[in-house]
C-alpha cells in the first residue's frame, strides 16, 4: 500500500470515528447528554441558562431552559438544569416534574440523581433521598462526584435532624 493511500485510510478512520462519537459535550454537561446535535438557537439559550445558574439567577435559568426544552423535549440536561433552577428558586413541585422528566429522557442521569436527592431533603424526605444514593451507588460504584456529594448532603441533613 502506497504511503498516499495508507495516509488517505488514517485519515478516512479517524474522520469515521469522530463522526460517531458521542457530543455531550455540546449540550454543557450535567450529566449524559441525549441530544447530540441541538438546534444552534436552544444551544444559545443552554449556554444562557448555564451562565444564570452560574450567577444564581434562578428565574433567567428558568426562563432559557423552558426555550431549550419548547424546541427539544428530550434534552435531558436541560431539564435537570431547569430541576435544579427551580429547587434553588424555592419551587420544589416544578422542580420534581423537571427532574421526573429528565429521568423518562434518561434514567441513568447521575446529575438528575443527585440533585432530585436533594430535593428530597429539602422536603425533608429521606427515605426518598437515600434511595437516589442507592441510586447512584448502582450507577458508579459510589466513586462518582454525584453520589459523593449527595452522600454529604444525606450526612448533613442526618446531623442536622
Amino acid at each position: 500500500m502506497s504511503h498516499k493511500m495508507s495516509t488517505a485510510l488514517a485519515v478516512l478512520i479517524i474522520g469515521t470515528m469522530c463522526a460517531s462519537a458521542p457530543s455531550s459535550f455540546a449540550s454543557g454537561g450535567g450529566g449524559s447528554s441525549s441530544n447530540p446535535s441541538p438546534k444552534p438557537a436552544a444551544n444559545t439559550d443552554f449556554s444562557t441558562g448555564r451562565a444564570a445558574i452560574d450567577r444564581k439567577d434562578w428565574a433567567a435559568a428558568i426562563s432559557a431552559f423552558e426555550k431549550v426544552v419548547a424546541q427539544d423535549n428530550r434534552n435531558a440536561d436541560a431539564f435537570n438544569w431547569l430541576g435544579y433552577a427551580s429547587r434553588k428558586s424555592g419551587n420544589l413541585d416544578a422542580a420534581f416534574k423537571y427532574y421526573d422528566s429528565a429521568l423518562a429522557i434518561d434514567p441513568k442521569h447521575r446529575g438528575v440523581h443527585e440533585y432530585l436527592g436533594e430535593a428530597y431533603l429539602m422536603a425533608k424526605n429521606l427515605d426518598k433521598a437515600e434511595e437516589q444514593l442507592a441510586t447512584l451507588a448502582k450507577l458508579c460504584n459510589s466513586t462518582c462526584e454525584e453520589y459523593k456529594d449527595l452522600q454529604q448532603a444525606v450526612v448533613s441533613y442526618k446531623s442536622a435532624n
